[in-house]
């Protein structure tokens, strides 16, 4: 009865997989022409062109905590020997996790860029 049972399976196992192969092929000859629109196609499009929304939304508020050394220079209520770059930077990753996962997530843009800005008390 094992012999039956598993002679069944590779059996269906042989069909299914050559479906499954001619799928994948046909994807990636679509991918590979620029016509293939499956889920995650669109969904990672939507997610980048969010991501970049967020980050605009919050570029002013980024730059008024921690400028970049330029400007740090520039401005008569920043320490202009301080080097702002390392704080920024740090921040800067901060944020972009912090939206990357709130969008991951499934929260708006204006959602993300709150969990953002909160991550870095701005």
């Amino acid at each position: 009865m094992h012999v039956m049972r598993w002679l069944t399976s590779k059996i269906i196992g042989l069909f299914l997989g050559e479906t499954q192969s001619r799928r994948a092929n046909t994807m990636s000859k679509e991918r590979e022409a620029g016509t293939f629109e499956g889920g995650y196609s669109t969904k990672s499009r939507q997610f980048e062109s969010d991501y970049n929304a967020a980050t605009r939304m919050l570029k002013l508020r980024i730059d008024e905590r921690f400028p970049d050394s330029y400007y740090a220079r520039l401005s008569s209520d920043r320490n202009s020997s301080y080097d702002y770059g390392q704080d920024r930077a740090l921040a800067i990753d901060t944020i972009s996790t912090a939206i990357a996962m709130a969008l991951r997530g499934g929260a708006s843009v204006e959602q993300a860029a709150a969990a953002g800005a909160a991550s870095v008390r701005i």
